[in-house]
């Protein structure tokens, strides 16, 4: 599987290099070294704690409630999205409160969530179902918005019903734009997950590193943060291998003239 493939050298050169200076800068100042510890002291944290089942469990939990909020603000802003779309007064009675909410930083609805649903999984699964609505949302109305009439037109004319049609020519058509929110709330909903985690949380990567940070363990601390941020950079590249796998059909239509 080519999930990995096509690696960007130039990118990769500059980045070991950044680290190497990283590892000469906190060598050569005990100062620098306390805020920033020799990249070789981080990697050997991070060894140790990959076999840690403590590490593996704050993973698992992480993961569990990113799944969660991500699949289920896939299904109903995909939903919602080609609904409001699709049916202009619909999109004008919630107008204004699409354009309300959406801007709002979504970590300002993280006491909000503890209000209603107190501190636990549930609270966390909810801010990130919150934040990720809003880019899968607003991209598929878009999505939805700039399908040819015609095209709409000519499938009323061949018959077919509205099930049909939003299954064969709305949801086809707008699914570029869908695809491109989905990959936006990606990111959103694993940095939502975290922070909320280290808000509330009593297990999951947050958690693990800010309670590292609390006990002065810099070097676990940094190697946590490294373990999200490879998490969210191989989630993304799944996310562009199956996006590829299914996306296919369009790229070739688009070469083709047909899209």
């Amino acid at each position: 599987m080519r999930v990995f493939s096509r690696i960007n050298l130039p990118g990769l050169l500059s980045f070991l290099a950044l680290l190497f200076l990283w590892e000469i800068s906190a060598r050569s100042s005990q100062v620098i070294q306390s805020y920033f510890p020799p990249v070789s002291e981080i990697i050997r944290s991070l060894l140790s704690l990959i076999f840690s089942r403590e590490v593996v469990a704050h993973l698992l939990a992480t993961l569990g409630r990113f799944l969660t909020g991500y699949l289920l603000s896939a299904l109903i802003a995909v939903s919602l999205g080609i609904l409001l779309g699709h049916f202009r007064f619909a999109y004008a009675l919630f107008e204004v409160l699409i354009e309300f909410l959406r801007p709002m930083p979504s970590v300002a609805m993280i006491p909000v969530a503890i209000l209603l649903l107190g501190i636990g999984n549930a609270m966390i699964v909810a801010v990130t179902l919150y934040a990720c609505t809003w880019p899968i949302l607003i991209n598929t109305i878009d999505g939805v918005r700039n399908i040819e009439p015609t095209l709409i037109d000519t499938g009323r004319t061949f018959g077919l019903g509205r099930w049909k049609i939003l299954k064969e020519i709305i949801l086809p058509a707008a699914m570029p734009y869908i695809v491109t929110g989905l990959r936006i709330s990606l990111a959103i909903a694993l940095i939502l997950v975290t922070t909320s985690e280290m808000v509330v949380g009593g297990s999951g990567l947050g958690f693990f590193i800010l309670d590292e940070e609390r006990s002065l363990s810099t070097t676990n601390m940094y190697a946590g943060i490294v373990i999200v941020a490879v998490l969210g950079y191989g989630l993304n590249r799944l996310f562009l291998f199956f996006e590829g796998k299914a996306m296919a059909w369009h790229r070739g239509a688009t070469a083709r003239g047909l899209l």
